[in-house]
């Protein structure tokens, strides 16, 4: 499938979280997936040890299976998850997404393509201390951004979910992941999207973030 006609920055304004806009109906090609992935790779590593691995979940009863681990994951979670703080995000727009997130929850299972982004390491120990969890995570979060990037320019709609890291290892059993040597970092569901016309999201005017010299 030929790219969209998007510049560069158009694709980096309008890569959405996709739920209500998958099109659950219409098969995402391997050929597709693996070109993103592609480009993926391209992406900067610590050291360029490129230590990430991607898994692939097409199979229909692992995807419900992994679907059903996601939704645990929202309703019997295992961790706190601290949601206070900062939340620069408008007020106005937090139905519209609650009723997205419903969507995701309720159609996930259909997606085409559920895709694990994964990392190698020593042992769990690595992600001790923020350093180590910064140099992990660093090393694998821009490939995954960098396939959704690929993604959005090739016509598939992406969406980063954590949820199902509640049962990380429930998945890593499922999926045949080495529990002890490789950290899931996400599940992110794949399809081509309803339409291509995605926009700009309203964010925070940068005078309100950039802190030059001190903060």
């Amino acid at each position: 499938m030929p790219p969209l006609d998007l510049t560069a920055d158009e694709v980096l304004t309008t890569t959405r979280a996709a739920r209500r806009r998958l099109d659950v109906d219409r098969p995402v090609e391997r050929a597709l997936i693996e070109e993103c992935l592609r480009l993926a790779t391209q992406a900067p590593a610590g050291r360029n040890r490129q230590r990430w691995d991607f898994v692939l979940v097409t199979d229909p009863a692992k995807r419900a299976a992994l679907a059903d681990l996601y939704r645990l994951g929202l309703t019997r979670p295992r961790q706190q998850v601290v949601r206070d703080g900062v939340d620069r995000g408008d007020p106005g727009r937090g139905r519209r997404i609650a009723e997205s997130a419903q969507h995701l929850f309720d159609h996930l299972h259909e997606v085409p393509v559920l895709l694990v982004p994964s990392i190698r390491v020593q042992g769990r120990h690595e992600n001790a201390s923020h350093v180590g969890q910064a140099n992990t995570w660093g090393s694998v979060l821009p490939a995954v951004w960098q396939f959704m990037l690929a993604a959005r320019s090739r016509g598939l709609g992406t969406a980063w979910t954590t949820p199902h890291l509640h049962y990380e290892r429930e998945a890593a059993e499922l999926l045949s992941i080495p529990y002890e040597t490789v950290l899931q970092a996400a599940l992110i569901p794949a399809a081509h999207t309803i339409g291509t016309d995605f926009r700009p999201g309203p964010r925070t005017d940068v005078d309100e973030i950039a802190h030059w010299d001190s903060w």
